[in-house]
């Protein structure tokens, strides 16, 4: 780590991490801030400060950010309504001996907003929530076993799908997390299940029949769902007397003013909302019907932090400006003029690389043997860093990335996409490697 961080162009980065390393387990709090993910030695490690759609790194580079805050900056950097409306909150106090009024205010906006939405509870985090979700949904139905599609955070509940088999998981997260510190009592009790096939679902409903109580799912991520495919799921769940919830974690006011329920136009029991909640501030919700939400008040959930005033106004602040400054549709536009100002590089430059997906989270696919892809993909996040864009090969779209982010990423790929593919034609792509290759990417079943 010492030699790489003295020739890196991030020196002061490898440095702290190297620092992280001997204080930190794993040396980051979340494992797609690693630098692993991207191209290590070359992409920032360490952020200094951010505003609108970009962020200085320590060692003093300017970036688009392309990740946006690992999905959780819906509106921009430090947006000025949010950030002032949590500095006025501050100043009255962040936590107190009793409630808020803020608790029933952001509610009472929860369930204006999303059509599954008649109670609430509240969390901090994703991860948090959809625990919370699934301790519910046992509660209520009485049963233990839930099935999965696709990333729902690092608890017990749900990395118990690996005690089956470490790779269970492998195709909704990514190959090798073992489920160290899961109880093996938990074995059997979270199933996973494959995106777009109905049919192994309701083989998996029927097997188990009775004892499912909820079918907990990203209802989509970078692409639309199959047509018809969510509601039959819906009515296979509820044939089964079991309760269905949407992970709107990363999804929720991206992909419209009613979240992605309202897009697919099929209505969980529950959904979780987290990272397009709040800009960047602390706060996730479970929402839901009454019926299913009601019978949480006589379970034991409960937390002094759930109710912490900076999140509670950030999120209702967020929400506002998302509906005022109509966010979903500017994040479509800006999607959209994105993947076609990458498609004419990438044509450009004969390289042969596409971008598609829903405009709110489009990827880059490489059309290229599978043993090339993990090299093209590294070369291509190390290559866009080098020109100030940080990212994967997927994008978050978020309000702040107009015209000049647009413009500088267009510049940037068509040179990224012409090196690319002249050293494709000369078979030397591994010569342009500056960094290890990058580890492999959450999976989603949910692409």
């Amino acid at each position: 780590m010492d030699q790489l961080a003295q020739r890196s162009r991030v020196r002061r980065s490898m440095q702290l991490y190297a620092r992280a390393l001997e204080l930190i387990p794993g040396g980051t709090q979340l494992i797609s801030r690693r630098p692993a993910r991207f191209a290590c030695g070359v992409s920032p490690v360490y952020a200094a400060r951010a505003k609108g759609a970009r962020f200085w790194d320590v060692d003093g580079h300017e970036y688009i950010d392309w990740t946006s805050g690992i999905g959780s900056i819906l509106l921009g950097y430090c947006d000025p309504v949010v950030d002032e409306a949590v500095r006025e909150q501050m100043a009255l106090g962040t936590i107190y001996s009793v409630n808020h009024e803020l608790e029933l205010e952001l509610a009472e906006e929860l369930c204006r907003t999303f059509p599954c939405a008649e109670m609430v509870r509240y969390a901090r985090c994703g991860g948090e929530a959809c625990a919370m979700a699934v301790r519910i949904a046992r509660g209520v139905t009485g049963r233990d076993r839930v099935l999965v599609c696709g990333y729902h955070g690092w608890h017990d509940w749900y990395l118990a799908a690996n005690l089956e088999g470490e790779e269970n998981l492998a195709a909704h997260l990514f190959s090798g997390i073992e489920p160290i510190g899961v109880p093996r009592a938990l074995r059997g009790t979270a199933l996973p299940f494959a995106y777009g096939d109905a049919g192994a679902l309701e083989a998996l409903l029927h097997s188990y029949r009775g004892e499912i109580a909820a079918v907990i799912m990203e209802p989509l991520r970078s692409r639309l769902p199959p047509p018809d495919y969510l509601p039959e799921v819906a009515a296979m769940v509820r044939d089964a007397g079991a309760l269905l919830i949407f992970d709107e974690v990363s999804t929720g006011l991206r992909y419209g003013l009613r979240g992605a329920q309202g897009l697919v136009e099929v209505v969980p029991d529950m959904a979780v909302l987290a990272k397009s909640l709040s800009n960047g501030y602390a706060m996730a919700a479970v929402v839901g019907k009454r019926a299913c939400m009601e019978p949480a008040a006589r379970m034991f959930i409960s937390s002094t932090y759930w109710s912490e005033t900076l999140g509670l106004r950030a999120a209702l602040t967020t929400m506002r400006e998302a509906r005022r400054r109509n966010v979903p549709a500017q994040l479509a536009e800006v999607g959209h003029e994105l993947m076609q100002r990458l498609n004419r590089a990438a044509t450009a430059a004969d390289c042969p690389v596409r971008c598609e997906g829903v405009p709110f989270h489009p990827h880059l696919l490489f059309d290229v043997p599978a043993e090339q892809q993990r090299l093209l993909s590294t070369l291509f996040i190390q290559e866009m860093a080098k020109r100030g864009c940080h990212g994967y090969t997927s994008f978050y779209i978020n309000g702040a990335q107009q015209q000049p982010e647009l413009q500088q990423t267009e510049t940037a790929a068509r040179e990224v996409f012409h090196l690319l593919a002249g050293a494709l034609r000369q078979g030397s792509l591994q010569q342009l490697l500056e960094c290890e290759l990058r580890e492999e990417p959450f999976r989603r079943l949910v692409t």
